[in-house]
């Protein structure tokens, strides 16, 4: 092979190279060749080759039980309200007994705030193609917005693009420049190498849970856990990252800042969906922890898994939009049905 390091990027060069390596069954060295390629000088081509290939090297990834999951976790005593944790003390120790005692990790700026507000724009621009598409020729919201096509007869999409938009939202694998930032991220902060000792194997993804938001000031909320329709004995964690200020005015979180062991009961009377909590269970869960609405800055983090009990915060009073990205990883020897896997 050329040596690639050594000479201009060739964007065709690169792809024939990566193609080779797949016939050879190297799917993960052919991402990892794209990858720096990407990072030489970005080009759509490899990005758009890039997320299908993640798709599809998700059937070759190792899968194994870590030893540790009997493991008893020692939840530290924490003051009122929901302590941060910051960056360089994030540990798979601190992360378990975090989400033991209070169901989250809050890490204040993960990522730097003039990093978030890139990502922001990405978010408008991955939103922008998604809206444009409709009537735009084909490639013209590359590589911003390209609808990804799974592997057939395997996964389901339907309708499901048309109700995350709805929402204020798109699948991160539809906006494959979206997408390469966020494996970038995932690496540059450490949270890859944290989730891949903490679930014990390298985690995949999941290209419809994981979305980047422009959250709505008049979006409707409902109390869930995510193990409702992921199913309870999933492994998994969740990167809830803020891209923009997240408080009195614009749209954040509602927390119950404790721990749950299992799925709570759903659609009872009040519950929004079939696989939302009544604010009634709600009340009687946060009686002795109440419910927190913390206040983000762009570029802070909340970690947790399926578990959690939470919703989005929105009221009238508020009159701006909220950023963010949300990025379900999951053990691949554990991957939900109904999830739709990309290799990380």
């Amino acid at each position: 092979m050329a040596n690639l390091a050594a000479e201009p990027v060739d964007g065709q060069l690169v792809l024939r190279a990566a193609e080779a390596l797949v016939d050879d069954g190297r799917a993960a060295d052919a991402i990892e060749l794209l990858t720096n390629a990407n990072r030489r000088a970005t080009d759509a081509r490899l990005e758009e080759r890039l997320v299908s290939l993640r798709h599809a090297a998700f059937d070759s990834v190792d899968r194994r039980l870590p030893d540790n999951l009997s493991e008893p976790v020692t939840a530290t005593p924490a003051a009122p309200g929901l302590p941060a944790l910051a960056r360089a003390d994030l540990s798979v120790e601190t992360l378990r007994s975090g989400l033991a005692r209070d169901g989250c990790v809050f890490v204040p700026q993960l990522i730097p705030a003039e990093r978030a507000a890139g990502l922001a724009r990405g978010i408008d621009s991955a939103l922008a193609g998604f809206d444009e598409s409709e009537h735009a020729p084909i490639g013209t919201t590359s590589p911003w917005y390209v609808p990804f096509v799974p592997a057939e007869g395997r996964y389901r999409v339907g309708g499901r693009r048309n109700w995350v938009r709805a929402s204020g939202a798109v699948w991160t694998a539809d906006s494959p420049r979206m997408l390469f930032e966020l494996c970038e991220l995932i690496d540059d902060s450490g949270i890859g190498a944290l989730v891949t000792e903490y679930l014990g194997e390298r985690p995949a993804l999941s290209a419809n849970k994981c979305t980047l938001r422009r959250v709505p000031v008049d979006t409707a909320t409902n109390w869930h856990q995510d193990g409702a329709f992921l199913g309870a004995e999933v492994r998994t964690l969740n990167l809830w990252l803020a891209l923009s200020p997240c408080g009195p005015d614009s749209p954040g979180l509602e927390i119950v800042p404790r721990r749950f062991d299992t799925v709570l009961e759903t659609g009872t009377d009040g519950a929004m969906f079939d696989w939302s909590v009544a604010p009634a269970i709600v009340e009687e869960v946060a009686r002795e922890t109440p419910v927190l609405r913390p206040e983000f800055e762009a570029g802070d983090a909340l970690l947790f898994d399926h578990l959690f009990l939470h919703r989005t915060a929105a009221g009238p009073e508020m009159t701006r939009e909220r950023y963010a990205m949300e990025t379900w990883f999951f053990a691949p020897s554990s991957y939900p049905d109904g999830q739709i896997p990309l290799v990380y």
